[in-house]
């Protein structure tokens, strides 16, 4: 079959990681748009074909950052060019959102196969343990890195910036994935109908499963594989964070990592002389969000939207998720994997076919926005490895909000790169309305205790439905009924609710 010139393929793959080093200074550690230019060198290497990398950079016309949260910068795109000394026509720029290395890649192939880009770089990096530590040293020094004049051109900006939650859940604290993620994971535990003891073996089991395989990749910021008792249980290295997550259970954020792509034409590619060994195609994408604020979602255990988008992308590629050999889910939390495999069709609990191929955001690394770069990069190596298979790679932006989909190989697509947007679909669901101010007896739907800094339980946040199926929004903080939410299923519970959202369990 002859090959469309204008076929997208993933051709250079980079990783980084700046492990802790105890013998260097914190300001000799370097910045993300340094990460980023080192992680597209590598991927320019890892092109082979003697120079084929650089002179794909150099013919690069698109520059896309995912958007750094450890440092501010204008325009990141033009500092990464200047470090590696080329002049892309587009300096792009992303919004927030764990997705967007997935809906980029999905946005670049698209471009590629109408014939508006022939190379596109995609990059990324966070160094927050870099930040964190310069914080905590008792000489506060100052970072020396890049501050860009206030009139540095504004990149092209990628992706809509939207609050994530409603004026009324922030007022509750829903303020952080570790105050959010939490409520997802009781809801699945009292749907399944589990109890809290069981559901928490079963959690972690599939967390170890996942140490494992972090344990394995020579990029992961945490490498060594954990216990499932280790990881369940609490003490003072793995302190309770937001019941039911102690802090393993957590994406692990305080690292210094970077990634990049190199995606190009076909045409591109043969030009550069990349051999055909390193090819790895896009074969579908699909994008799509749930209903935005958790106020308006059906229910709190599940996600229509990783559901249609998955089932399009799979449906484009003319694969069914049986044939998928290679899996990274997104996982920031435990929640977030289980839901997506439950919606996808995929067991948890399979030895031969594991849920990720990084070890995920708790043990490979979670740098901000840009772990999907990390996971499409460990995935274009893993298809390298086993040529003609098929794999899948989820993202996720928010609280479960915005999801990605995409379907590779190194067989090319017969008809194309194929992409779809569900969103219609997943609009016309039922929601619910919010129940703000809302006073009278309610039923617990879901609930999280979250712990302060010494482990020690703080305050709750519940969310609540009302006779008429409304969602309410509550905290309590009286300690024995927190003890009594760890102890014993809140889910399901009466409760009476009070115009400022304080709740007392009946």
């Amino acid at each position: 079959m002859a090959l469309d010139p204008r076929t997208p393929v993933l051709v250079g793959v980079g990783q980084v990681t700046e492990g802790p080093d105890g013998s260097r200074p914190v300001t000799e550690r370097v910045e993300p748009v340094e990460l980023m230019a080192r992680a597209l060198q590598v991927a320019a290497a890892d092109c082979a074909g003697g120079g084929a990398g650089d002179r794909l950079l150099a013919r690069a016309r698109s520059l896309r950052i995912m958007v750094p949260l450890s440092w501010r910068y204008i325009n990141p795109g033009l500092l990464v060019a200047e470090r590696l000394g080329v002049s892309p026509a587009e300096l792009a720029l992303t919004a927030i959102g764990g997705n967007n290395p997935q809906t980029v890649v999905s946005l670049t192939a698209r471009a590629i196969a109408a014939g508006d880009l022939d190379v596109a770089l995609l990059a990324g990096a966070e160094c927050i343990y870099t930040r964190i530590a310069a914080r905590r040293d008792p000489e506060r020094p100052i970072l020396p890195w890049t501050v860009q004049s206030p009139v540095t051109p504004e990149p092209v900006r990628l992706g809509v910036d939207r609050p994530a939650v409603t004026e009324v859940e922030l007022a509750c604290g829903l303020d952080r994935p570790i105050h959010v993620y939490p409520l997802f994971e009781n809801a699945l535990r009292a749907a399944a109908g589990e109890g809290i003891d069981e559901h928490q073996t079963k959690v972690s089991e599939m967390w170890a499963r996942f140490s494992e395989v972090g344990a394995g990749n020579p990029y992961a910021w945490s490498p060594g594989a954990r216990t499932a008792e280790e990881l369940r249980t609490v003490g003072p290295s793995n302190r309770m964070v937001s019941f039911p997550y102690p802090k393993f259970f957590n994406a692990n954020d305080r690292v210094d990592q970077g990634a990049a792509l190199i995606l190009c034409s076909v045409e591109a590619a043969r030009a550069a002389g990349v051999p055909e060994d390193r090819w790895v195609f896009p074969l579908s994408g699909a994008d799509a969000h749930d209903h935005w604020f958790l106020s308006h979602r059906d229910d709190l255990h599940s996600s229509p939207a990783i559901r249609l988008a998955g089932a399009a992308a799979l449906r484009l590629a003319g694969v069914a998720i049986d044939e998928i050999a290679h899996i990274d889910l997104y996982s920031c939390f435990p929640c977030a994997v289980q839901i997506a495999a439950h919606e996808l069709g995929l067991p948890i609990d399979d030895p031969d076919r594991p849920l990720t191929v990084t070890g995920g955001l708790g043990f490979a690394g979670g740098p901000g926005n840009n772990y999907v770069s990390h996971s499409i990069a460990t995935m274009a190596d893993r298809l390298r490895g086993d040529p003609g298979s098929f794999g899948l790679v989820t993202g996720i932006g928010w609280y479960v909000t915005k999801h990605a989909a995409g379907v590779w190989s190194t067989t090319p697509p017969p008809t194309g790169f194929a992409f779809h947007c569900p969103q219609d679909e997943v609009d016309a669901l039922p929601q619910r309305a919010p129940a703000s101010g809302f006073e009278g007896d309610a039923t617990v739907e879901t609930y999280t205790v979250i712990h302060g800094p010494d482990g020690g339980p703080e305050r709750a946040i519940v969310a609540l439905l009302t006779k008429d199926g409304s969602r309410a929004w509550g905290t309590l903080a009286d300690s024995d009924a927190l003890a009594g939410l760890e102890a014993d299923e809140g889910c399901g519970r009466r409760a009476r609710v009070y115009p400022d959202g304080r709740t007392e369990l009946r």
